[in-house]
């Protein structure tokens, strides 16, 4: 499992944050990339009130999602002519009748927007599901926070219950666990998921099907009056709250003893159903199908063939202990239920891959 910062690093970020960040609301009419294609502005109509922000590449790749422009041309006008890209986006945003979220954060050098979200969001913060979760925890010796990271798009907290564990074969123990994730800039629900952590090699697995998901969708927000900034009111208020204690139900679900059975059951299947291709072409057509890029490819045949197990099983045990060497703790933890994915395979996607 990829280690991120200690926990009370993470919970000191997530405090800098919730005092850092803003939220905006306002009528597309109002928004305007300047000429640069690097600093974003809006400005309300009636009072001229204006707010300037940075841009990060997560809210310039939303723009341009929102806006229905391709990719490829979008990133090409802001590398190559930021002045066609900020004519484009202003002419699509000047003929567009909804309103949209800013969400935005002061990084010490100024305010940036880091996310371009429908009005309809629903704001549910890292802060708030830790603070939410980690108590469940607290106090209990046997409950451990093995690894947890606040990154640019996304908050984890992956936590083990030393109580349950089980061998998958004789000496390969693991312990159940829940990771609970969220993102505050649309990138994905809030989302409680079963883990396994494997201690012959501390690899982690995330079990992301059979999790619960809560997505950040629900009323259209409003602004304070003649102003753009976001309020809460009562009704939001006893949501969060009613919304909270669900989050904490699904949590102590997800390490719930049966269930934990259960996955440990799936695993030991796995670990009958052997590799009979070509080892190197196994892994082509599993990073074909799972999209892992050449670097995890070799990195996963490097320990699938150090851990000498050729079966589904050895194969997912390969591709959690080649997360583990990924820079990026999102794309680690991705990893991590591509894992899972692959050692509980359908057997006629498993005879695809395994025919060469």
């Amino acid at each position: 499992m990829k280690q991120g910062r200690a926990l009370s690093e993470v919970l000191t970020e997530l405090q800098r944050q919730n005092a850092a960040k803003q939220d905006f609301i306002g009528p597309a009419q109002a928004f305007t990339l300047r000429p640069d294609g690097s600093t974003f502005e809006i400005v309300h109509t009636n009072s001229g009130q204006q707010e300037v922000f940075g841009t990060t590449d997560l809210f310039h790749r939303q723009i341009g999602s929102t806006l229905g422009i391709p990719a490829k041309y979008y990133d090409q006008m802001r590398k190559l002519k930021p002045e066609l890209l900020a004519e484009n986006v202003n002419a699509w945003f000047a003929d567009r009748e909804q309103s949209y979220m800013i969400r935005s954060m002061d990084y010490g050098n100024g305010r940036v927007a880091r996310a371009l979200l429908s009005d309809r969001y629903r704001r549910i913060d890292n802060m708030e599901i830790a603070s939410a979760v980690l108590p469940l925890f607290a106090g209990q010796p046997d409950m451990q926070v093995m690894s947890c990271e606040v990154t640019e798009n996304r908050m984890y907290l992956k936590i083990v219950n030393k109580r349950l564990e089980l061998d998958v074969v004789p000496g390969d123990t693991v312990q159940g666990g829940v990771i609970i994730s969220n993102s505050e800039v649309g990138l994905g629900a809030v989302s409680v998921q079963p883990l396994l952590y494997r201690l012959v090699c501390t690899n982690g697995l995330v079990v992301n099907d059979l999790g619960e998901r809560r997505t950040h969708v629900g009323r259209a927000a409003k602004a304070v009056e003649d102003s753009f900034t976001l309020y809460s009111d009562e009704a939001l208020i006893a949501e969060d709250k009613a919304f909270m204690l669900k989050i904490r139900d699904i949590t102590m679900a997800a390490i719930e003893e049966t269930r934990f059975g259960m996955i440990v059951d799936r695993l030991r299947e796995s670990t009958q159903v052997k590799i009979t291709g070509r080892v190197q072409d196994v892994i082509e057509l599993t990073g074909k199908t799972y999209g892992l890029n050449q670097p995890e490819q070799d990195g996963i045949l490097n320990y699938l063939i150090q851990g000498g197990d050729l079966s589904q099983y050895g194969l997912s045990n390969a591709i959690t202990r080649a997360s583990q060497d990924v820079e990026s703790y999102d794309r680690a933890t991705a990893l991590e239920g591509i894992g899972w994915q692959v050692a509980t395979m359908p057997i006629q996607q498993w005879k695809e891959i395994n025919s060469k």
